[in-house]
């Protein structure tokens, strides 16, 4: 196995990792004996000698391998050398990072985060209202299965300044729901993109009142309440917390008829920013 294809291979490892890590935050009870037996055979194809070393990485973060970004560690935001941007966009060995220690790999400039920092004279904002907006509320969803939902997203995300790139946003969004469905319990759903580097964690919120089949599989409830999320790399472990607390609220039956009872954008905004108030920090 040359080096990029033992790069690939780490990759495709931590996405399936960080997957299981979402269906902990989402539903503990989930079966996850499939999910675990992929894990374990693709950690048993890497070398003796990687395996260790990633497993070591993973004991202090979940982003054990991050991209590089502009000759920048989208782990730790720290300006790379020169010289081993060069050596990581070879790929002739595994680099890592000489301030946080991830391994590091090249990536193809792909969909970014262009949201605009707040200005000054705004007021802090709290909760919620920190990495979302009433402008990403969607009270009923037009699409009819998972691929059109999502569209409908990424669109309203690039419309919104959010994102640059839709189209680049949907392909990232279909290829991490076939790893394994983000739909949960109780008709909620995470759809979600992670490495979206240039801004912060967004997140938007659609509802399908007649339920969207996001999980095929057979007798899979359809999902109603969908959030949306793009994540740069340093936030993926907010990111669980924050899927931990939507979940922790959302579980409720009474939260989530509050939601579907919304009639538009504000009125969703308001009832999310509120009944999230103090599990999402």
């Amino acid at each position: 196995m040359n080096k990029q294809a033992v790069i690939n291979h780490l990759i495709q490892l931590q996405e399936l990792l960080v997957a299981r890590d979402q269906q902990k935050a989402g539903a503990p009870d989930a079966p996850l004996g499939q999910l675990d037996a992929s894990i374990s055979a693709l950690a048993k194809e890497l070398p003796d000698d990687v395996r260790a070393r990633f497993i070591r990485l993973l004991k202090k973060d979940p982003q054990a391998i991050v991209p590089m970004e502009k000759g920048v560690c989208t782990g730790c935001g720290i300006t790379l050398p020169v010289s081993l941007v060069h050596q990581v966009h070879a790929a002739e060995e595994i680099y890592a990072c000489p301030t946080c220690a991830r391994l590091l790999y090249y990536r193809e400039p792909g969909v970014r985060n262009t949201r605009k920092a707040p200005a000054r004279t705004e007021a802090p904002k709290i909760g919620i209202e920190r990495f979302s907006a009433e402008s990403l509320m969607i009270p009923a969803l037009q699409g009819t299965d998972t691929a059109s939902v999502l569209a409908e997203f990424c669109a309203r995300m690039k419309a919104e300044g959010f994102i640059d790139n839709d189209e680049q946003l949907l392909r990232k969004a279909l290829e991490r729901e076939a790893i394994i469905s983000t739909a949960m319990e109780h008709g909620l759903a995470f759809p979600h993109v992670r490495c979206v580097e240039g801004g912060g964690l967004a997140l938007a919120l659609g509802l399908a009142p007649d339920g969207v089949k996001f999980d095929s599989a057979p007798g899979a409830a359809p999902s109603k309440i969908i959030f949306f999320m793009v994540i740069p790399t340093a936030a993926s472990a907010f990111y669980l917390k924050i899927l931990s607390g939507l979940a922790t609220v959302f579980n409720k039956a009474d939260n989530r008829e509050k939601l579907l009872a919304s009639k538009d954008a504000a009125e969703l905004w308001r009832n999310l920013t509120k009944l999230t108030r103090v599990a999402v920090q």
